[in-house]
């Protein structure tokens, strides 16, 4: 215990026959967050520790008697998702599952929009086409797939994953966050990009890159970045146009035995201007690593429970969610005056 964050103990869900390893919760606020959507593993390929796994995931609802309790049902239903999909495949390409989830819900039209990883992986497994997928719906019964709210680049290979939906701007539209990727000689970074977003439900344009791990000397950062939940003013007000969020992050890989080893992604913390697209600050140092941790701790939800604090969800080795309680004031003493 501390005076930033509490870990909590255990699993925030919990598992069943059906699946070994889950990860990416995202709640809707429509339901209190006692219900939501997460990542399931159907079945993995090589370790998560070494570059070149491979998993096949489902999305499935899941429903909570408290915030710290969640049990898995039925796969989430998206209408025309096979067509969509067929659409998006051809000659080479596998279609390994849906993954890592996010809830927006619309407050001028009330309805709910679903992002999510659509990851078509070449059969070489030399490259993968890495997709932003969007549904639209009343809740979480309701949803139908559209086409991709950002498609990745054929010839570069450069995805779109893992979103951050900003505020409107005063120009009326949002600068949304989300990873990408970019090959700079012989390596692969994962980077912080801008998405310019008009209208929710339809594509997005691909903006400038916000954070890129090589131009940046930060070594818990050092090779892959990626955004997760911006934090409500209400928790942490940094003033007009700013808010303070959460980044994932990921130390440099290295060579063992001929094969790429990944570094230790940790949780921590970022101060976005939405007005402009433009991150001012990451953290020097991480913020969350979980005890059990032997790899990976990646934060995909956060939800406000009551003034000065919250509870942050986070997966770890792509196994398993826990709950973490984060204290503002204690924040705030990390971030720069």
């Amino acid at each position: 215990m501390n005076d930033i964050f509490v870990q909590h103990q255990g699993k925030v869900i919990k598992t069943d026959s059906r699946f070994k390893h889950v990860m990416a919760i995202a709640l809707d606020p429509t339901s209190k967050n006692r219900r939501g959507i997460v990542r399931c593993i159907v079945s993995r390929e090589g370790d998560v520790e070494v570059s070149g796994y491979i998993d096949r995931s489902e999305i499935h609802i899941v429903k909570g008697d408290s915030l710290e309790c969640f049990s898995i049902g039925g796969e989430l239903n998206l209408a025309h998702s096979d067509e969509i999909i067929s659409k998006l495949s051809g000659p080479g390409l596998d279609f390994i599952g849906f993954e890592d989830p996010d809830i927006f819900i619309d407050n001028m039209s009330g309805l709910m929009h679903i992002y999510f990883t659509l990851p078509f992986l070449n059969k070489s497994k030399k490259h993968a086409l890495i997709h932003l997928g969007h549904a639209i719906g009343k809740d979480l019964d309701s949803l139908e797939m559209t086409m991709p709210a950002l498609m990745a680049d054929p010839k570069t290979f450069e995805g779109a994953k893992e979103v951050s939906i900003a505020p409107l701007n005063s120009k009326g539209f949002r600068y949304n966050l989300f990873e990408s990727s970019k090959k700079e000689k012989d390596r692969t970074y994962s980077t912080v990009r801008v998405a310019l977003a008009e209208d929710m439900g339809e594509p997005w344009k691909f903006g400038e890159t916000a954070f890129h791990p090589a131009e940046n000397n930060i070594s818990w950062i050092g090779s892959h970045a990626s955004p997760g939940p911006l934090l409500p003013k209400s928790f942490i007000d940094l003033g007009e146009n700013k808010l303070l969020g959460i980044i994932n992050g990921r130390e440099a890989n290295t060579k063992v035995d001929g094969k790429t080893r990944y570094g230790m992604f940790s949780v921590g913390l970022f101060i976005y201007d939405y007005e402009i697209g433009k991150i001012d600050w990451v953290s020097p140092e991480p913020l969350i690593r979980d005890t059990e941790a032997k790899t990976i701790t990646f934060a995909s939800q956060f939800v406000e429970t009551k003034p000065g604090e919250g509870i942050l969800y986070a997966h770890v080795d792509d196994s398993f969610v826990r709950a973490y309680t984060l204290s503002a004031e204690g924040i705030k003493n990390l971030l720069p005056k």
